[in-house]
């Protein structure tokens, strides 16, 4: 098997593949990046929290340009997730069409491989596509 690294830190691979934030200890405020200080209570105290694979779509857009090594068109979305957190990612395995998506929409993570590095590890790289309840 090959070795496998997350594209972010906060992709927690494995089995069940999740997203994992630092949560305030005082207010309960979640973050992907590493903090010195709370925005929300200013406090300094920090855990971590792993975080639901399902949510909702809160808002979208269709992007149609990008840099020549993106292909066009793509949707990128806000996402609710369930028990707390939101999350901005790629919507996938869905068509890049506003018909077919609309906010409220149940999507769950998936992951794929981004790209291989020459010694052969994998960067995995998540988004989220509709649930099998949604589709």
């Amino acid at each position: 098997m090959s070795t496998q690294i997350p594209i972010v830190d906060y992709l927690v691979l494995g089995p069940v593949p999740h997203l994992r934030a630092h949560q305030c200890t005082h207010c309960a405020a979640l973050y992907f990046d590493r903090r010195n200080g709370c925005a929300r209570c200013g406090r300094r105290e920090f855990g971590t929290k792993d975080l639901a694979t399902t949510g909702t779509v809160r808002a979208f857009t269709i992007v149609r340009r990008a840099s020549a090594n993106l292909k066009t068109p793509y949707i990128s979305a806000i996402v609710d997730l369930d028990g707390g957190g939101v999350v901005k990612a790629n919507l996938v395995d869905i068509p890049a069409e506003a018909a077919t998506i609309t906010p409220g929409l149940p999507v769950e993570l998936t992951t794929w491989v981004a790209g291989t590095d020459d010694d052969g590890t994998e960067a995995v790289s998540f988004g989220f596509k509709r649930t099998a309840a949604a589709a």
